[in-house]
Protein backbone atom coordinates (compact mmCIF):
# COMPACT_ATOMS: atom_id res chain seq x y z
CA UNK A 1 0.00 0.00 0.00
CA UNK A 2 1.51 3.64 -1.04
CA UNK A 3 0.78 7.00 -0.68
CA UNK A 4 1.67 10.41 -0.77
CA UNK A 5 2.69 13.27 1.57
CA UNK A 6 -0.07 16.69 0.85
CA UNK A 7 1.64 18.66 4.04
CA UNK A 8 3.87 18.78 6.81
CA UNK A 9 2.72 20.32 10.12
CA UNK A 10 3.81 21.66 12.76
CA UNK A 11 2.74 23.97 16.05
CA UNK A 12 3.94 25.50 19.08
CA UNK A 13 1.14 24.55 21.02
CA UNK A 14 -0.87 21.30 21.85
CA UNK A 15 -4.49 21.51 20.84
CA UNK A 16 -4.01 23.93 18.03
CA UNK A 17 -3.92 23.68 14.13
CA UNK A 18 -0.70 22.90 12.55
CA UNK A 19 0.67 25.13 10.06
CA UNK A 20 1.71 23.24 6.95
CA UNK A 21 5.61 24.14 6.82
CA UNK A 22 6.42 21.82 3.74
CA UNK A 23 9.47 19.75 5.17
CA UNK A 24 10.50 18.38 8.37
CA UNK A 25 12.79 15.71 9.93
CA UNK A 26 11.25 12.96 11.74
CA UNK A 27 13.99 12.07 14.62
CA UNK A 28 14.44 8.30 16.13
CA UNK A 29 12.08 8.22 20.02
CA UNK A 30 11.19 11.91 19.46
CA UNK A 31 8.70 13.09 16.52
CA UNK A 32 9.09 15.74 14.32
CA UNK A 33 11.59 18.19 14.98
CA UNK A 34 9.39 21.63 16.01
CA UNK A 35 6.58 20.33 17.15
CA UNK A 36 4.61 20.71 20.45
CA UNK A 37 3.39 17.14 20.37
CA UNK A 38 6.93 15.78 19.85
CA UNK A 39 8.76 13.40 22.70
CA UNK A 40 9.54 10.34 23.93
CA UNK A 41 6.58 8.95 23.96
CA UNK A 42 4.18 6.31 21.99
CA UNK A 43 1.87 9.25 20.26
CA UNK A 44 5.46 10.51 18.18
CA UNK A 45 3.68 12.12 14.85
CA UNK A 46 0.16 12.01 13.88
CA UNK A 47 -1.43 11.23 10.55
CA UNK A 48 -4.42 12.23 9.03
CA UNK A 49 -5.60 11.31 5.60
CA UNK A 50 -6.64 14.17 2.51
CA UNK A 51 -9.21 11.94 2.24
CA UNK A 52 -10.96 12.10 6.06
CA UNK A 53 -10.47 15.85 5.61
CA UNK A 54 -12.56 15.69 2.04
CA UNK A 55 -15.62 14.15 4.69
CA UNK A 56 -15.10 17.06 6.81
CA UNK A 57 -15.81 19.91 3.77
CA UNK A 58 -18.16 17.63 2.50
CA UNK A 59 -20.13 18.81 5.77
CA UNK A 60 -19.54 22.21 4.75
CA UNK A 61 -16.68 23.10 6.70
CA UNK A 62 -14.02 25.46 5.43
CA UNK A 63 -11.00 23.23 6.72
CA UNK A 64 -7.18 22.09 4.96
CA UNK A 65 -4.11 19.94 6.24
CA UNK A 66 -3.06 20.66 9.42
CA UNK A 67 -6.40 21.43 11.12
CA UNK A 68 -6.96 18.76 12.96
CA UNK A 69 -3.72 19.26 14.32
CA UNK A 70 -2.11 16.23 12.66
CA UNK A 71 1.54 16.50 11.39
CA UNK A 72 1.58 14.34 8.51
CA UNK A 73 -1.32 14.84 5.89
CA UNK A 74 -1.59 11.96 3.72
CA UNK A 75 -3.14 10.71 -0.08
CA UNK A 76 -3.82 7.00 -0.97
CA UNK A 77 -3.51 5.09 1.83
CA UNK A 78 -6.36 4.11 4.16
CA UNK A 79 -4.78 4.69 7.21
CA UNK A 80 -7.33 3.36 9.81
CA UNK A 81 -6.77 -0.25 8.42
CA UNK A 82 -3.05 -0.48 9.13
CA UNK A 83 -2.72 -2.67 12.36
CA UNK A 84 -0.75 -1.38 14.96
CA UNK A 85 2.70 -2.42 14.35
CA UNK A 86 2.52 -1.43 10.72
CA UNK A 87 5.85 0.28 9.50
CA UNK A 88 5.66 2.47 7.00
CA UNK A 89 8.80 4.30 5.19
CA UNK A 90 8.33 7.69 4.95
CA UNK A 91 10.28 9.49 2.53
CA UNK A 92 13.41 8.53 1.72
CA UNK A 93 14.89 6.94 4.58
CA UNK A 94 12.49 7.63 7.83
CA UNK A 95 10.38 4.99 9.20
CA UNK A 96 7.53 4.56 11.46
CA UNK A 97 5.77 2.06 13.81
CA UNK A 98 1.64 2.60 13.79
CA UNK A 99 1.02 2.86 17.90
CA UNK A 100 -2.48 4.16 17.84
CA UNK A 101 -5.29 4.23 15.88
CA UNK A 102 -7.68 6.97 16.80
CA UNK A 103 -8.07 8.79 19.86
CA UNK A 104 -10.18 9.51 23.06
CA UNK A 105 -11.09 13.02 23.31
CA UNK A 106 -11.45 13.96 27.02
CA UNK A 107 -12.63 17.29 26.42
CA UNK A 108 -13.29 19.29 22.98
CA UNK A 109 -10.58 21.09 22.00
CA UNK A 110 -10.05 24.48 19.96
CA UNK A 111 -9.69 22.44 16.98
CA UNK A 112 -13.35 20.94 17.65
CA UNK A 113 -14.52 24.74 18.53
CA UNK A 114 -12.96 25.84 15.41
CA UNK A 115 -13.60 23.29 12.47
CA UNK A 116 -16.78 22.36 14.09
CA UNK A 117 -16.06 18.88 14.55
CA UNK A 118 -12.88 16.87 15.11
CA UNK A 119 -12.19 13.52 12.66
CA UNK A 120 -8.79 13.03 14.44
CA UNK A 121 -10.29 10.57 17.28
CA UNK A 122 -11.89 8.81 14.62
CA UNK A 123 -9.47 8.38 11.70
CA UNK A 124 -6.10 9.63 12.55
CA UNK A 125 -3.36 7.31 13.30
CA UNK A 126 -0.03 7.83 15.57
CA UNK A 127 3.65 6.25 15.12
CA UNK A 128 6.91 6.68 17.13
CA UNK A 129 9.76 7.07 14.71
CA UNK A 130 12.23 3.97 14.03
CA UNK A 131 14.67 5.61 11.78
CA UNK A 132 15.37 9.68 11.20
CA UNK A 133 15.13 10.97 8.35
CA UNK A 134 13.54 13.99 6.59
CA UNK A 135 10.08 14.24 4.87
CA UNK A 136 8.17 16.76 2.79
CA UNK A 137 5.31 17.41 0.65
CA UNK A 138 5.14 15.05 -2.29
CA UNK A 139 7.27 12.14 -0.86
CA UNK A 140 6.12 8.74 -0.85
CA UNK A 141 4.77 6.67 2.15
CA UNK A 142 4.37 2.95 2.08
CA UNK A 143 3.68 0.27 4.33
CA UNK A 144 7.22 -1.79 3.94
CA UNK A 145 7.37 -5.87 5.64
CA UNK A 146 10.58 -5.75 7.32
CA UNK A 147 12.75 -2.72 8.66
Amino acid sequence: MTGKIVAVCTSEKKGTRKKNVGAGRLIIGHGLEGDAHAGPWHRQVSLLALESIEKMRQKGLDVNPGDFAENLTTQGIVLTDLPLGTKLKIGEKAIGEVTQIGKVCHDRCAIYYQAGDCVMPREGIFIRVLKEGTVKVGDTIEVIKDV
